[in-house]
């Protein structure tokens, strides 16, 4: 079967792309010189020739906090432009039996909450939510016209080998000795494998639907510091008090953008944000990796 792979050179792409080729004729497409068509979607409409089976559309931007109107526009112009691009090229080419969209939980714009299900509203106000929430969109009208299977996942935090975003972040900050724990880090987060995107391609191709990604079991801060602490080989990172983490907020909200902690960023790391994968798991008969079990950082 033939798979068309946007986002192959990213983290998530990089992960699973070894284990798409065991199963799949794929064809990468996007910026690298090494995929197989080299294009710009947010600025050109690529040329594909012959019909595919499966798109796998990963390519998107992510992990970047915009500080001008310019950047904001990023975000519409690769995550929204880039797919209404690559539904372009397939309405030349042939349109394929199933796409598959990653999106993310950001959609759902929630700073706190538990077993948060795909009923919760798309409240999501950042350009990087709001450009997710207009593909989707597109990708919802195009799919039922054209008659293809659509797939929309939300995956989760993602973990895998040198991870991006606030997990990337956290292995930094331990390994460089940088990193404090707060109240005990008793706050959970819902984790995702990045190998379980490519477990559900064969899955979703066949049924489609939107799902939450991630793991059945959320850990919390403190897990996650351990496991990285001992592949790192460093002590667990020092735990600070609560009253003084606010502390130094508050000092952060005064010092702008650059300080290393604000009060955002602290209700962040001290309250839980967990989502519900009942229905992935009911629906398609997934079994989610363990994250605490798999997650190696390299």
């Amino acid at each position: 079967m033939g798979l068309l792979f946007t986002g192959a050179s990213g983290f998530l792409g990089a992960s699973i792309l070894p284990l798409l080729t065991k199963h799949y004729e794929v064809i990468t497409a996007g910026l690298k010189d090494k995929d197989t068509i080299r294009v710009d979607l947010s600025k050109e409409i690529p040329t594909l020739s012959g019909v595919l089976d499966i798109v796998l559309h990963a390519a998107g931007k992510a992990h970047s906090v915009p500080k001008t109107k310019e950047e904001e526009q990023v975000f519409f112009d690769v995550n929204l432009q880039g797919t209404k691009n690559l539904c372009a090229a397939l309405e030349k080419s042939g349109l394929p039996k199933s796409f598959i969209f990653i999106s993310t939980v950001a959609v759902y714009g929630c700073e706190f909450g538990e077993n948060i299900t795909e009923n919760h509203p798309l409240n999501g106000n950042t350009p990087y939510a709001l450009s997710k929430i207009q593909a989707e969109q597109y990708l919802t009208e195009w799919c039922e016209k054209h008659h293809v299977c659509l797939s929309i996942l939300r995956p989760s935090l993602i973990a895998g080998p040198n991870p991006p975003g606030n997990l990337g972040a956290m292995i930094n900050g331990i390994k460089t000795g940088r990193y404090l724990s707060i109240a005990g880090g008793k706050a959970k987060k819902s984790v995702l494998m990045v190998q379980d995107i490519a477990n559900l391609i064969p899955i979703l191709a066949e049924k489609g639907g939107i799902y939450n990604v991630c793991d059945s079991y959320h850990p919390s801060f403190g897990e996650l510091e351990m496991i990285i602490s001992k592949q790192l080989n460093r002590k667990k990172p020092v735990s600070i008090p609560y009253w003084m983490a606010k502390s130094m907020a508050l000092v952060g909200d005064c010092l702008g953008k650059k300080a290393p902690i604000n009060s955002l960023k602290l209700k962040k790391i001290t309250e839980s944000l967990t989502f519900s994968n009942d229905k992935a798991i009911s629906e398609l008969g997934w079994k989610p990796l363990n994250v605490l079990d798999n997650f190696k950082i390299d």
